[in-house]
């Protein structure tokens, strides 16, 4: 990328939008398949996707037609007062996948928006604006969705119009559930909650929001069934369960379709974004209709799912099923997670996941302690091989993966090896 780009990009865009790279920013330029060309001229292999968002992989020919028939029509955009034929079309697909009966789906451009929208629909059904939420967790960039984003380097504002309370995290390296087995994280986890309960709340809370696997948080996840065992809890005085499936969506746990499918248990409310778009600005609610019904205003979105973008999320999902992606993610993520954890490196402090949704902690050697400035070696290794991963945590020191659900064995194992070589590195100049 040229230096004048970035000058140019640092004059008019907001100093708290950060790019990758530093001073060595970098411009992508095209792509194709699981492969994307730089501004500088290189081509890299993508893990992390545009943050898990080209869950297909770039120029992909179905996409691009589906999206092309639409712009065909000279239909780029005609607001839900109007029936859009692709709209109908993707909310038919999504309420028969979801896994709730006689589901309704409502569509918007974005994951934040997606939760703000459950938001509503949970306090309103439940005239409360009480509204448990997970440590270490996040949900968007909103005022309300900042507030139930349990990761200080995400909330940009103390303002709300929520009252939140806090559960423990399922983060096992340290923390409340440090060095726990999975019945005894479900035990405690119980117990926190029924503590809050009693404690911190006023009674009538609206509804517990859990990303099953924690994205931006260095996908941290509870054992299975811990939402089930939240939920039994919930049950008893009706509060609503919603899942952000944002990141854990369509498939790319590998085990489920749906991250919340793990643990025994149905949600009120799904909300969907990044992958199911392939790029395309869209995401969404999907819930009991009972739920999705209680807003007592008109309300639409004037973008979401819009002719475009709903034909681009068509395709996408019939992809997905078509070809069977989930199962993909299943036997590629095993290489990745196999040869991850296999390693014998004291800077790896704990390889976590599901699928093609992997993390990669990094610490001091010998301790728990997080080393960020380590991780940003390692991340700088694997540009320099030719690998772009991601970076999170809620310490900045767990490396995330998530690659297109199409990857290949061979594109696997390329991208392990460029990752082992960098994770080596960095760990024996640790040691110097």
């Amino acid at each position: 990328m040229s230096d004048d780009l970035l000058a140019r990009h640092k004059a008019v865009l907001p100093s708290w939008m950060p790019t990758y790279y530093g001073d060595d920013a970098l411009e992508i330029v095209s792509g194709s398949g699981r492969r994307v060309t730089g501004g500088d001229g290189r081509t890299y292999l993508d893990f992390f996707g545009g943050v898990l968002t080209t869950m297909i992989g770039y120029d992909i020919p179905e996409i691009n037609e589906a999206v092309q028939r639409q712009l065909a029509t000279g239909v780029v955009h005609t607001s839900t007062l109007y029936l859009i034929k692709q709209q109908v079309e993707l909310a038919e697909k999504i309420a028969r996948v979801s896994g709730i009966p006689d589901a309704r789906v409502f569509f918007t451009n974005s994951g934040t928006e997606a939760n703000e929208t459950a938001l509503l629909m949970a306090t309103n059904l439940r005239r409360s604006n009480q509204i448990l939420a997970i440590k270490n967790s996040y949900h968007g960039r909103t005022f309300a969705t900042m507030a139930i984003t349990g990761h200080r380097s995400w909330s940009s504002s103390a303002l709300t119009p929520l009252n939140v309370s806090w559960l423990a995290s399922g983060d096992r390296l340290r923390g409340r559930m440090a060095g726990l087995d999975d019945a005894a994280v479900l035990d405690a986890a119980v117990d926190d909650l029924r503590e809050v309960l009693a404690t911190v709340t006023a009674g009538d809370v609206a509804a517990l929001i859990a990303e099953p696997v924690q994205g931006v948080g260095g996908f941290v996840a509870g054992p299975d069934g811990l939402l089930g065992a939240y939920h039994k809890v919930l049950s008893e005085t009706g509060i609503l369960l919603i899942a952000d499936e944002v990141q854990t969506g369509w498939g790319r746990t590998g085990e489920h379709f749906w991250g919340y499918q793990a643990h025994g248990v149905t949600p009120d409310l799904i909300t969907f974004a990044k992958g199911i778009g392939n790029g395309f600005a869209l995401g969404g609610v999907v819930g009991r209709a009972e739920v999705m019904n209680a807003v007592p205003a008109i309300s639409f979105s004037t973008f979401g799912g819009n002719p475009v973008s709903a034909a681009a999320g068509n395709a996408v999902l019939d992809y997905v099923l078509d070809r069977d992606l989930q199962g993909n993610a299943a036997r590629v993520g095993a290489i990745l997670l196999d040869g991850l954890r296999g390693l014998d490196l004291p800077i790896v402090g704990e390889v976590r996941g599901k699928g093609l949704m992997i993390g990669v902690e990094i610490v001091h050697p010998g301790t728990t302690e997080p080393d960020p400035a380590a991780t940003v070696r390692v991340f700088d290794e694997c540009r320099a091989g030719g690998l772009l991963v991601g970076k999170g945590g809620l310490y900045g020191n767990v490396l995330r993966m998530g690659p297109a659900l199409t990857l290949t064995e061979a594109e696997a194992r390329e991208g392990l090896g460029i990752l082992v070589d960098a994770l080596s590195r960095v760990d024996t100049d640790s040691r110097i």
